[in-house]
């Protein structure tokens, strides 16, 4: 407009420009300005003239003041912007597809501005807009209005995963034979999805030219972690980007399971690669104790790596049976393993004899211990290897004339003592191969070479729990591998020898993977039997998954399990992230070892190629609001000056503030101030009666109801008085409290009486009370209602309203108070937890069961506290006490110590909401059956 950039969303109302002459006629003249005239009674008739006074005309620069003040807020009602984007004028729709993968992720900001900016121009013009984010499943493409597609893009987010464009091709194609003439803007990342070039190539078929603009930066700035290795003593990382786009270094961190760094490294790449590496030179346990590789600053979950036991390099020792002159290479069985092995383990060699070698890789803390034909043991090494499998090592051992001589317990079943001879001269049969691997098997999924042969073996001796201990077995069905969990450890038997001398297994590419499955094994938790290894059946559910952004978050509403062999980079359906249990996790992550990431071509479009940049577009509606507002402000001064209204107010400014220093002398002066102690003790009682985090207090949830709030407030006094004269507690007076504003982690113990009559909590409350639970807090809810309540009756009101209130809790399963509880012996032995009424239950979080064998019930894992207390016995009103300190209500029951067991009562649960189950530590036994007179 006018040779400027600028433009009106709602130009019509510019008309009311033409207004301001009549404005400026309205304001032309203001009454003129009182003048003070003395009052002599005498000369008044004399000073009186007869002439008539007209009003003065306004100043100019007030109606100039005036006139700018309409003029800007007409602009601004006009919606002025400045710099607006250019847009076609043919009202045609728009469609804008946006690029949401985790390549995205750096600037998505900037990508969502681009796309508001292109909406809210759409809406100047008129036109319709239908949005698609590439990343998200492919559904059906309707156009609507900006409003609507502004919502729904604040709704998008980057996803963790690799976009497959092609999927969305169907559903551009109907819109496009819906809506001809319809324009499209394509934000693109730059970087080739799973699909590659295919969706590239099937839009251009159908539109192009100058109906399509593609946005995007001048080189792909995306950087993403390849693949990790942990081997050759080194934590090997793979970099990436999808071409040289001028962000050539920077640093990289890896970081444990709690996100604690462990190391950074600079990472540089080369003026025109792609690929870059870099090597973590770490302890092998501290390598192993990463679970996180990221790129500082990228901001993408493909710049996020995560490592689960796969990628933890095992230390394994080896020792050889044998004597020296076959411990040598290409003789010795060791150089079979070690081979193997030596890419995906750190390898140990034990030196000396074999209980010298055995003991030294014990204290080197290996994982794995593997023994080659290593007939017998001495008695305190053989105890030594045992107490390594117990207690969660990983026992190899493979067979040879040593072991088929020896007779110990460490091996997974009964063997055969001599070998079995195939395809010798005195041989029955011709050498067997292996059978195809079982599902229970950890090798499933392996293909056995039809060139293996088997010529000897160790035969197992048959019995009931062969075949569940059996991992793979010769077409005959004789085991070849077999496998006993020993304690929290593995024992593992491989029944031919580990060189070619009974079998060229050694030689052939499955001996490496079984072994690499073996190993992996080491530290494992979880059974060995038949559920637990079958990979391929066994799922795993997302336990903690990755954004766009990489950082961890719960797993979403769509993210669905995966088997335990998935091996497939991370799509809508599986995000990134770990499944399955913390102790054996599964990692999927974005990005396969092996991708690689590719710039896209664009030129098959023909389209219009534009910067990854916003117009800059300013809406002038705020300014000239401000200016407006401003303009007002100084009217109003002017008007009052003119008026001579300014003298007089500042006069009574002057009057009131002399009679507010009076009035504040005289309170001054009949209020002294106290000493400086006194003062200092107020300060400090304020101080802590105002903090409830500086003393330990009671809280009771206000109700509404007066009367059952009084006595809540009593009940706990009474209490607190009963816990300062018997413990060495001392809390502060008890304190209401309303779920919904105040803080409720600063109390150890909420009692919360239910009244029927008032209102459910608000969510906002439960949320709280949820969240103050799972933190460590007990709440005791009081139904109060054990006098009318019958075992076979409908339930009260209060009880009706205590389940709706915990149906939307997260509670735990319930039990009454066992009589094993520790509840029953924190600070008094009851049996009981009476209150006004003694007829009542009491719940609490249910412990878990009996282990078969045991008599006494294991105490709960933490402090072992409930989170929820439920009574009926109304405890607040047997502990209520009045000023003088006596009791408001009477007790009802036979037992005329009823009211003193409600205090002990009461006493019992605050020590067990403040100390725990320690009570439960055997060690308290012998003075618990003494009070007893046991």
């Amino acid at each position: 407009m006018f040779g400027l950039p600028l433009t009106f969303t709602v130009p019509l109302v510019l008309t009311a420009l033409a207004a301001l002459p009549a404005i400026w006629l309205l304001l032309r003249i203001t009454p003129p300005q009182p003048r003070r005239v003395d009052f002599p009674p005498l000369k008044i008739m004399a000073d009186l003239r007869p002439e008539q006074e007209m009003p003065a005309r306004t100043p100019w620069w007030l109606l100039l003041l005036r006139l700018l003040l309409a003029a800007f807020l007409i602009l601004a009602a006009a919606g002025p912007i400045w710099n607006p984007l250019a847009e076609d004028s043919n009202r045609s729709p728009l469609l804008i597809v946006l690029d949401n993968g985790f390549a995205a992720a750096h600037d998505w900001r900037d990508r969502m501005n681009l796309a508001a900016e292109r909406i809210e121009a759409a809406g100047r013009d008129g036109r319709t807009v239908a949005l698609v984010a590439t990343a998200e499943a492919p559904a059906a493409i309707e156009p609507s209005s900006p409003a609507t597609a502004l919502e729904r893009l604040r709704s998008l987010k980057p996803l963790p995963h690799l976009q497959d464009r092609q999927a969305h091709l169907d559903s551009v194609r109907r819109f496009l034979e819906s809506t001809p003439d319809a324009n499209i803007v394509w934000i693109s990342d730059g970087v080739a999805g799973v699909d590659g070039q295919a969706f590239i190539d099937g839009l251009a078929q159908m539109a192009g030219g100058s109906r399509m603009t593609v946005l995007k930066s001048e080189r792909a700035p995306a950087l993403a972690v390849g693949g990790v290795e942990n081997a050759g003593g080194r934590l090997n990382v793979r970099l990436l980007r999808p071409e040289p786009n001028g962000r050539d270094s920077g640093i990289v961190r890896a970081l444990d399971l709690k996100s604690l760094p462990l190391a950074d490294m600079r990472f540089a790449f080369d003026q025109n690669a792609t690929e870059t590496n870099v090597a973590f030179d770490l302890p092998t346990e501290i390598r192993n104790a990463i679970a996180r590789i990221e790129i500082l600053g990228e901001g993408s979950a493909g710049a996020v790596h995560l490592l689960d036991e796969r990628g933890k390099r095992r230390r394994v020792g080896l020792v050889f049976g044998g004597t020296s002159d076959q411990a040598q290479p290409l003789l010795s069985p060791l150089y079979y393993i070690e081979r193997a092995l030596a890419p995906y383990s750190e390898i140990r060699n034990g030196r000396g004899a074999v209980a010298d070698a055995v003991n030294q890789l014990i204290d080197e803390q290996v994982s794995v211990l593997v023994l080659a034909d290593v007939g017998g043991l001495d008695r305190e090494t053989m105890g030594r290897v045992t107490a390594f499998v117990e207690q969660g090592g990983l026992l190899l051992r493979f067979a040879g004339s040593r072991l088929a001589a020896g007779n110990d317990d460490l091996v997974p079943v009964r063997l055969r003592r001599g070998g079995r001879s195939l395809g010798g001269t005195l041989s029955w049969d011709t050498p067997k191969t292996f059978a195809p691997f079982t599902r229970e098997s950890p090798y499933f999924g392996l293909a056995v070479p039809d060139e293996i042969g088997i010529r000897r073996q160790i035969l197992a001796e048959p019995d009931g729990d062969l075949p569940s201990r059996t991992w793979a077995a010769l077409a005959d069905g004789t085991p070849i591998v077999t496998a006993d969990k020993r304690g929290d450890g593995l024992i593992v038997l491989f029944h031919v020898t580990a060189d070619t001398t009974w079998s060229n297994l050694p030689l052939s590419g499955l001996f490496v993977d079984m072994l690499r499955r073996t190993v992996s094994l080491a530290g494992a938790s979880s059974d060995t039997n038949a559920e637990a290894r079958n990979a391929e059946n066994e799922t795993v559910a997302p336990r903690l998954t990755l954004d766009g952004y990489g950082t961890y978050i719960s797993p979403p509403a769509t993210a669905r399990a995966v088997t335990r062999n998935y091996t497939d980079r991370a799509n809508g359906e599986h995000p990134p992230g770990f499944y399955g249990p913390v102790d054996s996790s599964l990692a999927v992550n974005a990005l396969l070892p092996n991708d690689r990431l590719a710039p896209l071509n664009f030129a098959p479009l023909n389209a219009r190629i534009a910067p990854l940049a916003g117009a800059q577009t300013v809406d002038l509606r705020m300014p000239l609001f401000m200016l407006a507002l401003v303009l007002l402000i100084a009217d109003t001064l002017a008007s009052l000056w003119l008026g001579g209204h300014l003298s007089n107010l500042s006069g009574r400014l002057r009057r009131s503030g002399a009679a507010a220093g009076i009035a504040l002398g005289v309170i001054a002066l009949f209020n002294p101030p106290s000493d400086a102690n006194a003062q200092e003790r107020r300060s400090s009682m304020t101080m802590e009666s105002s903090n409830p985090a500086l003393v330990t207090r009671l809280a009771y949830v206000i109700t509404g109801d007066t009367q059952v709030d009084e006595t809540s407030r009593a009940g706990l006094a009474g209490l607190t008085q009963v816990l300062s004269q018997r413990t060495a507690l001392s809390p502060g007076e008890p304190i209401g409290i309303d779920l919904s504003r105040d803080e409720v982690a600063f109390y150890p113990l909420i009692y919360w009486p239910v009244v029927a009559s008032r209102p459910m909590p608000s969510e906002a409350a439960i949320r709280r009370l949820d969240a103050f639970m799972k933190g460590g807090g007990t709440v005791i809810f009081d139904t109060r209602d054990a006098f009318g309540n019958r075992p076979d009756g409908a339930p009260t009101a209060e009880g009706q309203a205590l389940r709706r209130m915990l149906a939307s809790l997260d509670i735990p399963e319930l039990e009454p108070v066992p009589a094993d509880h520790v509840l029953t012996k924190t600070f008094y032995i009851l049996d009981s937890f009476p209150g006004r009424y003694a007829t009542g239950q009491t719940w609490v979080e249910a412990l878990p069961p009996v282990p078969e064998g045991e008599q006494n019930r294991p105490a709960r894992s933490g402090d072992g506290v409930s989170p929820i207390i439920i009574t009926s016995n109304d405890l607040a009103a047997a502990w209520a006490v009045g000023q003088r300190g006596e009791w408001l209500y009477p007790v009802v029951g036979s037992d005329q110590r009823q009211r003193e067991f409600s205090y002990r009562s009461g006493v019992n649960i605050v020590m067990y909401a403040l100390t725990g189950n320690y009570k439960a530590d055997q060690v308290h036994v012998p003075a618990l059956l003494e009070r007893l007179g046991q």
